[in-house]
């Protein structure tokens, strides 16, 4: 499946078929409209920092599985997660949802399979042994996971970079336009928008050792996996950072702040529930429908800094916080505000007296 992870996709075709795979489908445009996109328009992320391109990616490319297993009228649905991890679960809970006939087969949870390999160094001779080509090597161990939306790896430089000024167009939550202020560049298609995101944020894929332009989206962090155990992750999430910061600065201009609590709070329990693999838990967001405006900013060494932003159904009144003048807004009533807030707090004075 093709989810923008920018690999050779011809030798891995042919690496697939050599190993009895027939189909390889292009998931990328659905990957940012239907995973990606409502991701930004939630704000999603995990444990507050974790904006999880391989969370998003997965059942992505497991319902792609469901849809071909019923085509062809198959049985069987198998996924290469190991018995360790998160993608295990997220692959598993959809075939569950989408075709629960099937029989699901995971390899790294069989004992034939992890009794006889013990680590990746047996892994390592298997494939050389059955000339099986492989993107890492025992010296370099790691594993890498990309997708348009996310890059997990060991290690990356950075470079001094220019910075570079964006703006960023939203409608009803949903980015629609990527401007580029200094070059003039302009992206409208969901595809090309991320793609060209994800060229600021740069990585550069031909080869395994990446060179970045401004390094966006970075975080090392030790996270809570579903089943249990913590465990620690370098994760690289370049446009979807840079449209989580804008869009996340749009809403703040647009909605009112009630209803924002209330949708940060979805957006937690959102987070651990798509985290834990269950990818039917978006809610038709009508928080967004006026979500909609212009934001600016600036990219520049690893950091995303807003500059300024502009909602056409802004609740910002600059006239109405002023301190300069008055507008409808009646100095006197603050008083009776502060008073009903403080009740609770002069009760509690009135109860220490006693």
């Amino acid at each position: 499946a093709d989810v923008g992870q920018e690999e050779d996709l011809e030798s891995a075709k042919m690496k697939a078929k050599k190993l009895g795979a027939t189909k390889a489908k292009d998931l990328r445009q659905q990957f940012i409209e239907e995973f990606v996109f409502t991701a930004v328009k939630s704000n999603a992320a995990y444990e507050d920092r974790y904006l999880m391109g391989t969370a998003f990616a997965r059942p992505c490319i497991a319902r792609r599985q469901v849809e071909i297993a019923i085509k062809e009228k198959a049985r069987y649905l198998a996924h290469g997660a190991t018995g360790k991890g998160n993608d295990q679960v997220r692959f598993e809970l959809t075939y569950y949802a989408l075709y629960p006939e099937a029989t699901v087969i995971a390899p790294w949870r069989l004992p034939e399979f992890y009794n006889r390999f013990k680590g990746r160094s047996d892994l390592f001779e298997y494939a050389k042994a059955h000339n099986i080509p492989l993107p890492i090597t025992p010296k370099k161990p790691w594993s890498i996971d990309a997708n348009m939306m996310h890059v997990s790896y060991e290690a990356g430089l950075l470079e001094d970079p220019w910075p570079d000024i964006l703006d960023i167009e939203f409608k009803t939550g949903i980015p629609i336009s990527v401007k580029n202020v200094i070059s003039g560049e302009i992206y409208s298609n969901p595809l090309d928008l991320f793609v060209y995101l994800n060229e600021i944020g740069d990585i550069d894929f031909s080869i395994f050792f990446f060179r970045t332009r401004h390094g966006i989206g970075r975080i090392d962090i030790v996270e809570n996996r579903f089943i249990g155990m913590k465990s620690r992750g370098i994760y690289e999430t370049r446009a979807a950072t840079i449209l989580h910061a804008a869009h996340f600065d749009i809403e703040a201009i647009c909605m009112d702040k009630e209803l924002r609590k209330m949708k940060q709070n979805l957006s937690i329990k959102l987070s651990e529930q798509v985290y834990g693999g269950v990818q039917n838990a978006f809610l038709r967001d009508k928080s967004q429908e006026f979500v909609a405006g212009v934001v600016r900013m600036s990219v520049f060494k690893g950091q995303v800094y807003i500059k300024c932003r502009r909602g056409d159904m802004s609740l910002y009144n600059e006239e109405l916080v002023s301190m300069d003048m008055t507008g409808s807004y009646d100095p006197q009533d603050a008083g009776g505000f502060i008073k009903i807030n403080g009740l609770r707090l002069r009760e509690h004075a009135r109860l220490r007296k006693i």
